[in-house]
């Protein structure tokens, strides 16, 4: 088989061109109607010579697999970023929320807004690559009011490859931040308010966080387990970093595993002093070397939500604390 040739898929009535082998022994197909289809390669056959004239186009429609410019190279780059959420406009009322996947990952996952007393499911399911899923409706007048949305996705494919470790974010919308998002939403191809959900660097796979969310995620979307009521707590007003604060094993821990540690407890405690409404919070992370304050500076210099950060109470913590001025 090549790029341009007319095939059929097996299991169905689907006739078009080869468009792109794709990793994975995966086929891309553009049918009759302009739509791409990804499909398993042993799930397509050539079509005769003879038989393929029936789908031969007229002259000013677009020539499918023989125009330089439409064809892209059989080892296309995998997209291993690109998971948004966006808010779309619907008038001047109200807008409809979708969760938006334009990398090149399968992603089962679940939607769930959090309210103070109760949890209300948006969506489950499986979040094919370049694709989008409708979530919600909501009103602009009760922006303030708007629950937090929590997510929590997997990362799949087939082949060998290594998984990146799965994404938890919880996202609280403030007017600040919220407008200043505007722009074109991938996918959908509207404007639109977007956040990025996986805009930092995908990590390595974590065995234990897979298991569990795997585990959640099976309960979300077959309706078992039991429900529980979500909050997020609130933080303390100073986050101490200290390895030693952190794990009673800390003298164990090789330095990855520590400044992994510091980062983990940073983030999660960032994030829930975001969705609380805490106006600032102060990390502890010491002198040092000076990894662990730079590595918290550029991750808090790309917050959208942190509306400025310095060193902190330096009579009391020298140059190991930095404040959060929080949105």
């Amino acid at each position: 088989m090549n790029i341009g040739d007319k095939v059929r898929l097996v299991h169905g009535r689907e006739e078009g061109v080869i468009y792109a082998f794709l990793p994975g022994n995966i086929v891309e197909i553009e049918i009759e109607d302009g739509f791409r289809i990804p499909v398993m390669r042993n799930e397509i056959v050539t079509i005769s010579p003879m038989e393929s004239q029936r789908l031969i186009k007229s002259p000013d429609a677009k020539k499918i697999g023989s125009q330089s410019d439409v064809i892209i190279p059989r080892n296309a780059p995998f997209a291993e970023k690109g998971i948004y959420l966006a808010f779309v406009a619907v008038n001047d009322r109200a807008v409809t929320m979708h969760i938006i996947n334009n990398s090149d990952w399968i992603l089962p996952f679940t939607a769930v807004a959090a309210h103070e007393q109760f949890n209300t499911g948006l969506a489950g399911g499986v979040l094919q690559p370049r694709t989008a899923q409708k979530l919600t409706e909501l009103i602009m007048k009760d922006f303030e009011a708007w629950p937090v949305f929590d997510f929590k996705i997997l990362y799949y494919r087939e082949g060998n490859h290594t998984l990146p470790q799965a994404l938890t974010k919880r996202i609280k919308c403030r007017a600040q931040s919220f407008y200043k998002n505007k722009g074109k939403a991938p996918v959908l191809g509207k404007d639109a308010f977007v956040y990025q959900l996986d805009e930092e660097s995908l990590k390595p796979e974590v065995q234990p966080v897979i298991e569990n969310l795997s585990q959640d995620l099976k309960n979300s979307m077959l309706g078992g387990g039991k429900t529980e009521s979500f909050t997020i707590e609130k933080p303390d007003q100073v986050v101490d970093l200290h390895i030693e604060k952190l794990s009673k094993q800390a003298n164990q821990l090789s330095s990855d595993s520590i400044l992994k540690t510091q980062l983990s407890t940073f983030e999660s405690s960032l994030e829930a002093a975001i969705a609380n409404g805490m106006e600032e919070i102060t990390f502890i992370h010491g002198a040092g070397s000076g990894a662990l304050r730079t590595e918290l500076h550029r991750r808090l210099g790309k917050n959208q939500h942190v509306n400025y950060f310095k060193d902190a109470q330096k009579e009391k913590f020298g140059y190991g604390a930095t404040l959060v001025k929080i949105k």
